[in-house]
């Protein structure tokens, strides 16, 4: 059986790890649009989290399995469609996850200024399409949203470089969000602490900052809470002390609200302040340099295959007739890098079940496709002279330092122009 699968994050490689499994002599080919593998785990984990990041040593042994191709630098819809895979493999899966950030749909939000975390992430991350954000005197940041990234939104921005020793943030980025005159992080979420989505270990972290503390807006809310690990973090927070203190080293205040629900983005030219309501109905408003938006992601079309509300419609990981998808396009950006892999059993257990070895040319009928189209595409050997190459130019304090571009990826693959 022949299997194609598009998209090479954890949904991808897990997929490809459990097809290996359960259909022997399997043959699999897997389809990146970008040179690099890894997807969220190279470009949406936070750079201080390499411990995280390190699956990626797991992901890789999947990609040099001998019955496993990669086929880097292939976008399904320029180089190939989403048909022509079907012709020539027996299954293909979607593994595309969920690239776009959500919109809140309020005035001000295409102020420059404001931003989605998905962008934003992938900008520290050195992703090659990643615009670089208005980052210019920033005094006071609003991260909207209750989760794990609006925390490591706050904590990359408030970490001192010191603290980022290790780390695969670019010097570059290091240095630019060094030099602007930060003072206040506002966290803000529309629900009550106790239904904050944080997981108290990244809550923590905040509290072991060199140069920001973490502060409680409104204390009372904690005190009306019911009594959850995360309500138990922020409550430690309050007991280190909820002013500022004039002898106290640390300049940057990382302020939590709750119950505030965002109603506009104020700001003539650009950002200037975010407007919430309260719960009571009164509006409050923060004032800001930059908001970072975290509030969830969702997929993006392949060829024919269109999604709905944000992933792809499907009935146990199965789309049509011998097309599958996998991860966050199918089940909705949610969950950790570990879930992907337990869904990546179901749906390569739905795979063995229905589809059966046609006799199709597989990685065979792509390869001459490519190269009939002059597509300039890497293997697993070049996607590993990359690797190599950012390791090696990676400076004393950094784990290594990326590419931020195609050409750049292509050329350290050893790909001529074409």
């Amino acid at each position: 059986m022949k299997i194609a699968i598009v998209g090479s994050g954890p949904a991808g490689c897990y997929l490809a790890d459990q097809l290996l499994r359960l259909v022997p002599g399997c043959a699999i080919d897997v389809i990146d649009r970008l040179p690099v593998p890894f997807g969220l785990v190279r470009y949406g984990v936070a750079p201080d989290h390499q411990a995280t990041k390190s699956v990626s040593r797991i992901l890789d042994r999947t990609l040099a399995h001998k019955q496993v191709n990669f086929f880097g630098n292939v976008e399904v819809g320029r180089d190939v469609t989403l048909e022509q895979l079907l012709s020539f493999y027996d299954a293909v899966a979607l593994a595309t996850g969920a690239q776009r950030d959500r919109r809140l749909g309020i005035p001000g939000e295409n102020l420059p200024g404001v931003i989605g975390s998905g962008s934003f992430v992938a900008w520290y991350n050195g992703h090659p399409d990643a615009k670089i954000p208005p980052i210019e005197n920033i005094k006071s940041v609003v991260v909207i949203g209750n989760g794990n990234v609006a925390i490591d939104v706050a904590r990359v921005l408030a970490k001192e470089p010191s603290e980022l020793a290790g780390s695969d943030l670019s010097h570059d980025i290091t240095q630019l969000l060094a030099a602007q005159p930060l003072r206040e992080i506002h966290i803000v979420g529309r629900r009550g602490p106790a239904d904050a989505k944080f997981t108290p270990h990244e809550l923590a972290e905040l509290g072991n900052l060199k140069r920001a503390k973490p502060f409680i807006a409104d204390p009372e809310e904690l005190e009306k809470a019911d009594a959850t690990p995360i309500v138990g973090v922020l409550e430690k927070f309050l007991e280190n002390g909820n002013c500022q203190d004039s002898n106290e080293q640390r300049s940057v205040s990382v302020v939590f609200h709750f119950y505030l629900a965002p109603v506009a983005f104020v700001g003539y030219g650009r950002l200037q302040a975010v407007k919430f309501r309260a719960k009571d109905g009164k509006e409050v408003e923060i004032a800001a340099d930059l908001a970072v938006t975290c509030i969830g992601y969702e997929s993006l079309p392949c060829c024919t295959a269109k999604p709905v509300d944000g992933k792809f419609a499907n009935a146990d990981g199965k789309i049509d007739e011998r097309l599958y998808v996998v991860g966050w396009a199918k089940r909705g950006p949610s969950g950790v890098i570990a879930s992907s892999r337990s869904d990546a059993q179901l749906v390569a257990k739905k795979i063995a079940e229905d589809v059966s070895d046609g006799g199709r040319r597989g990685g065979e009928g792509l390869r001459e496709h490519l190269q009939s189209k002059n597509a300039r595409f890497l293997d697993h050997t070049g996607w590993k002279r990359i690797n190599d190459a950012e390791v090696a130019r990676a400076g004393e304090h950094r784990c290594r330092e990326k590419f931020c571009s195609v050409e750049e990826m292509l050329e350290a693959s050893g790909k001529s122009p074409s």
